[in-house]
């Protein structure tokens, strides 16, 4: 490992990830890449993706992520959950210090609420990591739901940390920009948002569409309101909706 470093204390990974532009030795063909695989349909899957999975000796990713990717390589699979997210990265960090071309394979495109996973890997590793973006969920909803992207204000909560900031921006721009949201599995689900957005002023007239599991054969678009979808359930037991979500609050309402 490069340093002594807690995967679960000290700063945020994300801003680890973020501290400075990439540089060339990331560029080069020994660095680590780190993937998105894209939102879980291999339609998604990039061909420069591909690519790095295919030809990397041993790839690294939650367990939910690399099984959508694990009949594209013959590499060496190290899979993790939270709970064991160091011990595997230290063993990931151990085959590439031998020598072992690795990859790290994130659910979507890196850039979108993937970084703090990025810098857990780039602290790991004593290698320079090579991002490699692909398609998000986010970018198939803004299609979905005809939002803009540049008429939108995006916002993850799909993260570790204290949410304050995100939902400032949240509660400023409802109403006056297309919001785009990931919700954090199971404590800020599409109907928990909507109370915060409700409680904020925002119109309950505006249009809110859930979708979910977006490219995946039983994807599903829930098409309501703000103020229905705040009546809703609470929390992990009462959402009527999965982990893999995006909402989406339209700026104007249609009706």
């Amino acid at each position: 490992m490069s340093e002594n470093y807690d995967l679960n204390e000290g700063p945020d990974p994300a801003a680890v990830a973020a501290a400075r532009p990439e540089t060339d030795a990331a560029r080069a063909e020994s660095a680590v890449d780190a993937v998105g695989v894209g939102p879980g349909s291999p339609e998604y899957l990039t061909p420069r993706g591909r690519r790095a999975i295919r030809e990397a000796d041993v790839v690294v990713g939650f367990e939910t992520v690399v099984e959508f990717v694990a009949d594209e390589t013959d590499a060496e699979l190290l899979t993790c959950g939270y709970d064991d997210e160091r011990e595997t990265l230290e063993a990931f960090a151990g085959r590439v210090a031998e020598g072992a071309s690795g990859t790290a394979a994130l659910m979507g495109d890196p850039n979108h609420s993937g970084y703090q996973f990025v810098g857990k890997v780039q602290r790991a590793v004593d290698a320079p990591v090579r991002v490699v973006p692909g398609v998000s969920s986010l970018q198939v909803a803004a299609s979905r739901a005809r939002t803009p992207m540049e008429d939108a204000e995006f916002v993850t909560l799909h993260k570790s940390g204290d949410l304050t900031a995100d939902l400032d921006r949240l509660r400023e721009n409802v109403g006056e920009r297309h919001l785009l949201v990931l919700p954090r599995p199971y404590d800020r689900m599409p109907e928990d948002i909507a109370r915060t957005l409700v409680t904020a002023g925002g119109d309950e007239t505006l249009d809110a569409l859930v979708l979910e599991r977006l490219t995946h054969p039983d994807e599903s678009v829930t098409e309501t309101t703000l103020g229905e979808l705040a009546t809703t359930g609470r929390g992990a037991d009462e959402s009527a909706f999965s982990d893999l979500s995006v909402l989406a609050v339209r700026a104007e309402s249609s009706g």
